[in-house]
């Protein structure tokens, strides 16, 4: 009961409490010549390209220890009366690493300086974690197809490239499948506070908030697996970013990157109609750094532009301009009027039909019946994004930083079909993401840290079809029971003839997810001796605008071949002639929903690490995690209860009435790591640990504001008959608004409250994973190393 009492109190305290962030770790050990530990020696850790120090001492076993210092190059030196100066240069430190530097002193006044070399562990000696840095050398240096940089996480062991990875308006940017889990288990990270894109939908064009250029990271760390409790909500892969700052010297790039048809190979296989894919893509932007003021006040700004132009050859399958005129091959009964028609001699057509296939571009492939349309589609693409950093010194125990963050990109994507009647592709796709990250550090003695760090988060993304805002379905074709809001009108509701491609708009158009998250963290570290303790917390407050819901603007399908007279093979001109007749499969159509989504998040944790041995580190930690179940605004959800198997309707009071589903309190994620030193060169670190999912992309389908009664989904599946006691009848065409019992044609419109024929959502909670590890690290000749390692 007490050990309870013990960590629930630890874990209270530390709500108050966070992490380490981006930042790393320096520690060591300072000895005499003869190998005897000497304490009370000032050591001092100065950033190379800042100017900025702080100072510690030695503890009684000549321990000392930086628990938190920004990544760059560094010069440690140690100071003792009677001993020589001790400096050890070219300290690169890099994100979340554990550094060790053991310091030797030798006799000699202390204005004398003895270089130290051979200092700085080659291997990470105190840290079980499982992870690879990407330094800048590599960012900047290495290809990237797309400057997306978070692409060399690619270069860590166990990740693997999604399908969903890549840059347009169709991929998602940082989408890797790490340790064999879906691409949604990871968590991204940028200068300590949370860059995970909360829109489900592809409109984000990246699981990031910000996309950093290259040339503007400092680095970044794949961390697989085993690590710290400060890290969490992750079964995946925590990848943490740390944007650049300035230093005292003035520093910049500039660049432009281009590709161009005229210069692209042709490939092995010969171009689709002998012509090469159009291309012509742009890469440009700046970096500049320096200082405000010497050694207290830096900036650094960047700013990345993107333009292309991309031109595919695509090739549709139309009606012939004989077809169109309703001449068919094929004999065309309709059953409502037992009217033959026979091949070669003209099929009446409604009005809509004939509206629809009048304004059709002409086939354009000679002697072609299918893929007898061909176009270059031309998709647009701009970018625009920068970002400014600035960071400060206020004093010898506080510094602070402020990084604000802005793009906007825009797509467009024109129809495979040209026309009014044209269709299949997204339209005009945009995306704004915005992020303010705050940091304070305040070194509030020799052996304890506080941090905070604020984080802001903004996306506006969504998709609208080319002639969003036009005139309605019944202003232009005479179209009944469709919307007549501008922004749902404008453009053909979708046409799906089978054996045809599809005319008009893309059914899941318009939509759009804007998510705000407002993500404070705080953090403090005690060290003293070998011992380290971290106790913090995080707060994540998602709200998401979400309308998601499709068909908005009517669906209809053909694809039953009601005019095929009775013997006749079947054909695609029977699906062919039922649009032309009105005798559609089915019509489809959802009511317009925007949910207003609700999130929130608590986190805290312990983290301890001690090195118990002089070979033995031990990384202990828990972390606790609550994370609400989605509800909405104005309680504007239902649920599914499989044991009444009735709809339940939210309502105010408990979370759980609020999100009708069981809030989960027990997310405890204990870790434990080691790192045993076997010899100069080689360690043997392993470690097991909990880590839990809570996000999915998965578009709409797990929001329960987007089951009925909130949103109707209809989709009614016709026949011209009947069959009732062995006894077939002649369905009657429509009246008025009867969906039910009748047959309704295209030209008859879509009636009023129709009735919900979708399945209802249940909606899942999380998902855990185990992180069992074991590896072996090894150094080679000179600074290379070799790890092997086996991940549960």
């Amino acid at each position: 009961m007490l050990s309870l009492r013990l960590a629930g109190g630890l874990l209270s305290y530390s709500m108050l409490l966070m992490a380490q962030f981006d930042s790393a770790a320096v520690l060591g050990t300072v000895k005499d010549v003869s190998g005897a530990r000497v304490p009370e020696v000032q050591v001092t850790l100065l950033n190379v390209d800042t100017g900025v120090s702080v100072q510690t001492k030695s503890d009684a076993n000549g321990d000392y220890q930086f628990p938190n210092a920004r990544i760059g190059n560094y010069e440690i030196t140690a100071e003792l009366t009677g001993f020589a100066k001790a400096v050890v240069e070219n300290v690169v430190l890099t994100v979340n690493a554990r550094q060790r530097v053991d310091l030797t002193l030798q006799v000699g006044a202390v204005t004398d300086k003895v270089v130290v070399t051979g200092a700085v562990e080659l291997l990470e000696t105190d840290s079980s974690e499982k992870g690879q840095v990407i330094d800048a050398d590599q960012i900047e240096n290495l290809p990237l197809n797309g400057r997306a940089y978070s692409d060399l996480a690619l270069l860590a062991p166990g990740v693997s490239e999604s399908n969903q990875n890549g840059i347009g308006s169709t991929a998602r940017e940082g989408s890797f499948n790490v340790n064999g889990l879906r691409n949604t288990a990871n968590n991204f990270q940028l200068d300590g506070v949370d860059n995970n894109a909360y829109g489900t939908s592809n409109q984000s064009f990246s699981s990031q908030v910000v996309q950093v250029s290259p040339d503007a990271i400092a680095e970044f760390k794949v961390q697989t697996n085993t690590y710290s409790a400060e890290y969490g909500r992750s079964g995946g892969a925590v990848i943490n970013a740390a944007y650049r700052s300035g230093t005292n010297n003035l520093h910049g790039s500039l660049w432009e990157y281009g590709r161009n048809t005229a210069v692209n190979a042709q490939g092995f296989f010969q171009p689709t109609g002998g012509v090469k894919p159009g291309l012509i893509r742009n890469q440009f932007g700046f970096t500049l750094g320096g200082r405000i003021r010497r050694d207290r006040t830096f900036y650094f700004a960047d700013y990345e532009g993107f333009r292309q132009v991309q031109k595919t050859l695509v090739y549709s399958t139309i009606p012939t301009l004989s077809h169109r005129d309703g001449i068919l091959t094929v004999p065309v009964l309709d059953p409502f009027t037992n009217a033959t028609y026979n091949a070669g001699t003209r099929v009446p057509m409604t009005a809509f039909a004939r509206q629809v296939l009048s304004e059709l571009p002409e086939p354009n492939v000679p002697g072609a019946t299918s893929n007898n349309y061909q176009k270059a589609v031309p998709n647009r693409a701009n970018l625009d994004k920068f970002n400014l950093r600035l960071d400060h010194k206020l004093n010898d125990r506080i510094s602070t930083f402020a990084r604000l963050s802005h793009s906007k990109n825009n797509v467009k994507e024109a129809p495979n079909i040209a026309g009014p009647s044209g269709g299949a592709q997204n339209g005009v796709i945009h995306s704004i993401a915005e992020q303010l990250a705050i940091g304070v550090t305040d070194v509030a003695s020799a052996n304890s840290i506080i941090e905070f760090r604020l984080g802001i988060s903004r996306t506006l993304a969504g998709k609208h079809p080319p002639y969003i805002g036009g005139p309605s379905m019944s202003e232009y074709y005479g179209i009944t029971g469709l919307p007549e809001d501008r922004a749902l009108t404008g453009g053909l509701t979708p046409q799906s003839i089978t054996g045809y491609s599809a005319m008009g708009r893309q059914a899941t158009n318009p939509q759009f997810q804007n998510p705000f998250v407002i993500n404070p963290r705080i953090t403090y570290t005690y060290n003293r001796g070998r011992q380290s303790v971290k106790v913090g917390a995080e707060y994540a407050r998602l709200n998401t605008e979400v309308q998601d819901t499709n068909p908005l603007y009517g669906l209809d399908s053909y694809n039953s071949q009601f005019s095929r007279p009775a013997g006749r093979a079947a054909s695609n001109q029977y699906n062919l002639a039922d649009f032309m007749l009105g005798l559609r499969t089915q019509y489809e159509l959802a009511t317009l929903m925007v949910a207003q989504m609700r999130q929130r998040s608590y986190y805290s944790y312990v983290q301890y690490d001690v090195k118990l041995l002089p070979r033995l580190t031990l990384n202990i930690g828990v972390r606790y995690e609550f994370v609400t179940p989605y509800f909405e605004d104005s309680n504007r959800l239902s649920n599914f209860n499989p044991e009444t198997r009735k709809i339940e309707q939210a309502s105010g009071g408990s979370l759980y009435e609020r999100s009708l589903v069981n809030p989960d309190r027990n997310n405890f994620a204990p870790r434990f790591g080691y790192a045993y030193r076997l010899t100069r060169t080689t360690v043997l670190r392993g470690g097991y640990g909990i880590g839990y999912v809570y996000f999915n992309r998965l578009g709409s389908a797990n929001l329960l504001a987007t089951n009925y009664p909130q949103v109707t989904r209809s989709t009614m599946t016709q026949s011209t008959t009947e069959t009732v006691d062995g006894v077939t009848r002649l369905l009657p065409l429509r009246s008025g608004n009867q969906y039910s019992g009748c047959f309704r044609t295209t030209q008859a419109g879509y009636p009023a409250a129709l009735p919900n024929k979708r399945n209802a959502v249940c909606a899942a909670q999380h998902a855990q994973r185990l992180h069992p590890e074991l590896a072996v690290r090894r150094g080679l000749c000179g600074e290379p190393f070799v790890e092997a390692g086996a991940i549960g």
